[in-house]
């Protein structure tokens, strides 16, 4: 089985690559964030020398005690080794008060520091956790914040679900790096040298020889880094796969279920499925025969300690190097999980800066606030567009896609124009300009005269509505929808501006009202329900400018005469942009302005428009005699 996946839809995930399980540079990244929490990183760090005392500490009382109480080994009693001198200060705690037998004592002791562990144990692990989830609360709500700061052209390229996993799974799998990852690597080798300098200390030439284990040891250590890495990124690719089959399927079960592709996506999912379980018995191999490995070094540094001290050194001190050596071997056994924990983390770690890294291209000017404030003296809502160039791929010269060519036009104060064209003719990319999503790759949009470069995004959009033909609601009530926890926009508000736009008959038939609960996405109401939701919105939060786009191409008639009277409403006193594919929409307009192919061919009222017999006329006569024959199918049947 290849440990390296090479088909196209593996290659597709290759972002779930892992990278180094050690790298300095987003180390040095993280610091920031964890620096606020510099007390609780160093009330960790000297936890680990008193926890490793805490550790040893049983092991010698053991000893003492089978040396001098159990066996009454007098010779290994009276032999004083370099430990027995370091803790010679100490080592009069072992001899019990008058009128408590040793042994007791001894027990006693042991206890208390069983006890002691496991309270500096349950404190080191609470302060490495609080640690991790404070530090990474704040890395979370940075990554979130910089994710709301990104134009709007970043989210066509970058696919939803990376984006929560940035904010969710990655930097959880930082944070498990302080619980089960680096710092508990850094407290696992000091504890390492430590237990190795105690054997030392007790008996250098025992201690040496049952270390002999160790550099083979080492060596299978650095050959397992090499395979699991390979065996570790395979399960993560394809876990991927079928995350995103799952997501993929679960969307469309519409369709799914439509077209009876049910038998056909089980055995895509089953053969998938079957991959990811093939890719974990891939890093299951790896980790057993490390597991096994370092189970066999410790059986045989056993096997040395027996041998070697036999009729050498007391039962004490054979325990003491038995148990010593069996700590010792602990964190070896869970190598390839902290090997596994620190490469997610670092990258995770990565692939989060990297998202931090990525520059918004639509940024708020120096000064811009100022230029805001003061806007224009003349009338209020006035948009021009001045010889407009824009493609969204950048700027190439002659092999530029260009999606706008040389757009100009001007909407005075209170004029309602509309935009219609054939299908790609760029349409929706003038009201997303106008709204600052992008911004143009030549030429210039003024609001009030002022470029929109000009403005602040936030005070831009205060003042331009924009009600698109997808109305996305949030989870939450109606009222919630309607006034977006806005502190100027009431309940009185509220119900003016849903009775304004005719939401009012459908919100306060409902049983809870404007309480009523929206469900994801708004799918417990109708198309048209939606959309006169949206335009209850765009009036509550008074802007001056409305952008409409196919606000009623997706309703029914019935419910069209409502949407088209709301759509009245919301015009009233405000500067209009509609995109609109029906035609007959819009034939009340100031203005109708006609694209073709990125260019503005075409500009006048319906009347004049259909005098000419351009591209408008043959558009409004196709749909026409679309919309006949509809008609005459409808009264036939």
């Amino acid at each position: 089985m290849s440990a390296e996946p090479n088909s196209a839809a593996e290659a597709m995930h290759e972002e779930e690559a892992l990278g180094k399980a050690y790298d300095t540079r987003q180390l040095l990244r993280l610091w920031p964030y964890v620096r606020p929490y510099g007390g609780q990183v160093a009330l960790t760090l000297l936890l680990i020398v008193p926890i490793f005392i805490v550790e040893v500490a049983p092991a010698w009382i053991i000893k003492t005690g089978l040396n001098s109480v159990i066996s009454g080994d007098t010779e290994a009693v009276g032999r004083v080794t370099s430990l027995d001198r370091l803790l010679a200060p100490v080592s009069g705690l072992l001899t019990p008060p008058a009128g408590i037998a040793s042994l007791w004592w001894l027990a006693g002791l042991f206890l208390l520091f069983m006890l002691l562990s496991s309270a500096l144990q349950w404190i080191n692990m609470y302060v490495m956790i609080r640690t991790g989830q404070a530090a990474m609360r704040d890395l979370r709500r940075d990554v979130f914040g910089h994710i709301q700061r990104l134009h709007l052209g970043f989210f066509d390229r970058y696919p939803v679900g990376r984006l929560v996993t940035r904010c969710t799974n990655d930097v959880e799998n930082v944070a498990e790096m302080f619980s089960a990852g680096l710092v508990a690597l850094v407290g696992d080798v000091i504890r390492m040298l430590g237990f190795a300098a105690v054997l030392f200390l007790e008996d250098a030439h025992l201690a040496l020889l049952t270390f002999l284990v160790i550099p083979p040891l080492a060596l299978c250590a650095v050959i397992f880094r090499f395979k699991v890495r390979q065996a570790y990124r395979l399960v993560r690719v394809r876990i991927a796969r079928i995350n995103a089959y799952v997501q993929e399927n679960v969307t469309g079960m519409r369709e799914v279920q439509l077209f009876r592709r049910e038998a056909r996506n089980f055995a895509e999912f089953e053969e998938m499925n079957a991959d990811h379980r093939d890719a974990w018995c891939f890093s299951i191999r790896y980790d057993s025969v490390l597991f096994a490995v370092v189970e066999f070094a410790q059986s045989i540094t056993v096997a040395i300690i027996i041998w070697k001290a036999t009729g050498i050194a007391g039962i004490g001190t054979l325990y003491l190097f038995i148990d010593l050596m069996r700590r010792f071997f602990l964190p070896l056994r869970d190598l390839s999980a902290k090997y596994s924990v620190m490469q997610s983390s670092m990258a995770s770690a990565e692939r989060i800066f990297e998202l931090l890294d990525t520059e918004p291209e639509v940024n708020d000017r120096p000064g811009a606030s100022s230029l805001a404030e003061r806007g224009s003296d003349g009338p209020c809502g006035v948009v021009e567009f001045e010889n407009v160039w824009f493609t969204y791929s950048g700027d190439r010269g002659e092999a530029t896609e260009w999606v706008l060519r040389d757009v100009s036009f001007r909407v005075g104060a209170g004029e309602r124009i509309a935009l219609v064209g054939p299908t790609g003719a760029g349409k929706t990319t003038v009201l997303k300009l106008l709204n600052r999503f992008y911004e143009p790759t030549r030429g210039r949009v003024r609001l009030d005269g002022v470029d929109l470069r000009d403005y602040t995004q936030e005070h831009l959009r205060r003042r331009v509505a924009m009600v698109l033909q997808d109305v996305f609601l949030f989870s939450g009530t109606i009222a919630e929808n309607i006034g977006l926890d806005r502190a100027d926009v009431g309940p009185e508000r509220i119900r003016a501006v849903a009775a304004a736009v005719r939401a009012d008959g459908f919100v306060e038939a409902l049983p809870d009202g404007y309480e009523a609960q929206v469900q994801e996405r708004g799918s417990n109401f109708s198309a048209g329900q939606r959309q006169l939701l949206s335009f209850a919105r765009a009036l509550a939060h008074g802007a001056d400018v409305l952008v409409l786009d196919e606000a009623t191409s997706s309703i029914d008639t019935e419910t069209e005469t409502l949407v088209r009277q709301g759509i009245h409403t919301l015009m009233e006193g405000r500067t209009a942009l509609v995109v609109a594919h029906r035609l007959s929409t819009i034939e009340d307009v100031d203005r109708i302005h006609v694209l073709d192919g990125g260019a503005l061919v075409e500009a006048g009222t319906h009347e004049e428009l259909l005098e000419r017999d351009g591209l408008y006329a043959r558009l409004y006569r196709l749909q026409y005699e679309v919309q006949h024959k509809q008609a005459a199918a409808a009264a036939g049947a």
